[in-house]
């Protein structure tokens, strides 16, 4: 089945009626990461020794960790690799249930990529996209990287490009969709916060979750601290976001946590639509959120894949359902 694709109107006021034209407040921002650039990148990502073997595996080379997210970022149903690599002899540093403190030169890979039968993984996989963020000099600077359609490298990309797409899903529906790659003002414009770039997803929060390694489950930010790359601390003490999807929590936690990733970046007081007041972070005070007195548009936006405003082609519709769930709790 084929989804139509949903316009992307840079710029417009009237895509963004929950509040005001922030994408056009957007560009007016002086984004730090934008005008002090700090990092030359690579022309090709294999510049980088990511992977080893063959580019498809993904098998990451030493010194590459993969970490996972309770919650994760919705992309047009796109599968994804999460990495990040330190330099020698440094650590994540706690500070609160958000971001750690990441030293100079730590890189945070993230590959999006489509088996091409979700049903059967032996069958491949197509990977699309590479992001890079490096953070040199007190500042984060962000690339993409485009696979090219031999699997064997990613090519930098600055300007941002469609390309089609085809798959079958776990429950062997056929998907096709115009897949969106970026470009840098879109990456830069969900990675504002207070007009500097910043990572979205790693909030130690969001990465307080058990996860299996070698076939042991244990806390993922446990397991940091065994090798030796997070600082030490009790991870009890840290908030653990909800998983959305998963019928353990409630729907309100669920909905709150996909809000949080999927909406939060933007949708905050140090985003670049805080001039909305429509405040979407899991730890605001439900009270301060707005989302009371505008849940039914924010349903309709979505509805009509006019929310999220970047990063998506198509309406998740998990996630429109669960935050119908959502709202049908407020009434």
């Amino acid at each position: 089945m084929k989804i139509s694709k949903k316009a992307i109107i840079i710029g417009t006021l009237s895509v963004f009626v929950l509040g005001i034209g922030a994408l056009n407040s957007c560009k007016k921002d002086n984004l730090k990461g934008s005008d002090n650039i700090t990092v030359a990148f690579q022309p090709t990502l294999s510049s980088y020794h990511i992977f080893h073997g063959t580019p498809g595996n993904m098998s990451p080379n030493p010194g590459f960790h993969l970490y996972n997210l309770a919650t994760t970022l919705f992309t047009d149903y796109a599968e994804k690799q999460r990495l990040i690599k330190l330099p020698a002899d440094s650590k994540l540093t706690k500070l609160d249930d958000g971001l750690p403190s990441f030293p100079d030169s730590t890189m945070i890979v993230k590959t999006f990529y489509y088996f091409n039968d979700a049903r059967d993984s032996t069958k491949g996989k197509r990977m699309i996209e590479t992001r890079l963020l490096i953070k040199s000099q007190g500042s984060w600077n962000l690339a993409t990287y485009v696979w090219n359609s031999a699997q064997t490298e990613a090519y930098l990309q600055q300007s941002g490009s469609n390309t089609d797409v085809a798959w079958i899903t776990a429950t062997g529906q056929k998907m096709a969709i115009s897949y969106h790659i970026p470009n840098i003002r879109e990456c830069q414009t969900c990675h504002n916060s207070n007009n500097e770039i910043i990572p979205i997803g790693p909030k130690l929060r969001n990465m307080n979750m058990d996860v299996t390694v070698n076939g042991h489950t244990q806390n993922q930010l446990a397991y940091f601290q065994s090798l030796g790359i997070m600082s030490t601390f009790d991870p009890n003490g840290v908030q653990a976001l909800p998983q959305a999807f998963d019928p353990k929590f409630s729907v309100t936690d669920q909905a709150r946590a996909y809000l949080e990733i999927n909406c939060a970046h933007c949708h905050s007081s140090t985003g670049f639509a805080k001039g909305t007041k429509l405040f979407m972070g899991y730890a605001v005070p439900f009270d301060q959120t707005d989302i009371e007195k505008r849940k039914d548009k924010m349903v309709e936006k979505v509805t009509k894949g006019e929310m999220p405003l970047l990063g998506t082609t198509i309406v998740h519709q998990e996630g429109l359902q669960l935050i119908k769930d959502y709202v049908a709790t407020l009434k």
